[in-house]
């Protein structure tokens, strides 16, 4: 039976949205979501993000595959896109979505993204959980943080900050993000026995104290144009490592992110998602 869906993107972080609503598991396995993601035998993504019926007093709740068949815990610039796919359904059903601030159950809790006047989103991301045992990694005392700590990777010494955004980061300064070998040194990380969920991690060059620009690998799907978490764990790793102000611009190869750290320590993350293309496969 052929399944309708709607690619969407935000910041060039790609996912095939499906309309999950009828029951509470995904419509496709893993293994089906490797092949829709596949980019010259499918229909190409990052991921396949479904959205299920709410738990307790949500309005929906967000499940993702990656492209490799794994189950991260959240995505930033994907819930952004599940904000824009779930209103473009309640307004086919004659539903005033204007501004409309939706409650999202995710694998790292409550997520709430609004819809903006622009065609932005905004998203309250929640609190950064900064304890080793948190992220999680053994770089440190499970209660402890991961600020300015040292790990070889790739026969090279790093200062590291590390971030839980509901999924794992972990961040590191450079002169020059263009310089670094992304394709070689991402795998590293993300395997390194520190890390034992292994790891997303961004390559974070400060330009200004408000502008900063990233480059990431993404735990289960490599290199990726924008990842909206890691744009936020990004932000929070400059501010520990005094490197930045507490709002900043993230600059992706995909587009920029608008992220502040405001002072009820929630991080909102304001950026787009762009619909592409509808479908049945």
């Amino acid at each position: 039976m052929a399944i309708d869906f709607t690619k969407y993107h935000g910041i060039g972080n790609d996912f095939i949205l499906i309309d999950n609503r009828q029951q509470a598991e995904p419509l496709l396995t893993p293994e089906q979501a490797i092949a829709w993601c596949d980019r010259h035998f499918g229909i190409g993504a990052d991921g396949v993000i479904f959205a299920l019926p709410g738990q307790a007093d949500t309005d929906y709740t967000m499940r993702i595959f990656n492209s490799d068949g794994s189950e991260p815990e959240m995505c930033g610039n994907g819930i952004r896109c599940m904000a824009r796919f779930v209103a473009q359904l309640e307004a086919a059903g004659g539903v005033d979505t204007t501004e409309k601030t939706y409650r999202i159950h995710t694998l790292a809790g409550l997520i709430s993204p609004k819809l903006e006047p622009d065609g932005q989103v905004t998203v309250d991301m929640g609190i950064p959980r900064l304890l080793a045992g948190e992220i999680p990694t053994s770089l440190g005392a499970a209660d402890d943080k991961v600020v300015g700590t040292s790990i070889s990777v790739a026969s090279q010494d790093w200062a590291v900050t590390c971030v839980s955004m509901g999924n794992p980061h972990c961040i590191t300064f450079v002169d020059d993000v263009e310089a670094i070998a992304l394709e070689q040194i991402g795998p590293q990380f993300e395997h390194h026995p520190a890390f034992p969920k292994r790891i997303n991690t961004e390559f974070i060059q400060v330009v200004r104290s408000d502008y900063l620009k990233m480059r990431v690998w993404e735990r289960g799907a490599g290199i990726t144009l924008a990842c909206g978490t890691g744009a936020c764990a990004a932000l929070v790793a400059s501010v520990l490592n005094n490197r930045s102000d507490r709002q900043a611009t993230v600059e992706l190869p995909g587009g920029s992110l608008l992220i502040t750290w405001a002072e009820d320590n929630h991080l909102y993350m304001t950026g787009p998602a762009e619909q592409v293309f509808t479908g049945s496969r």
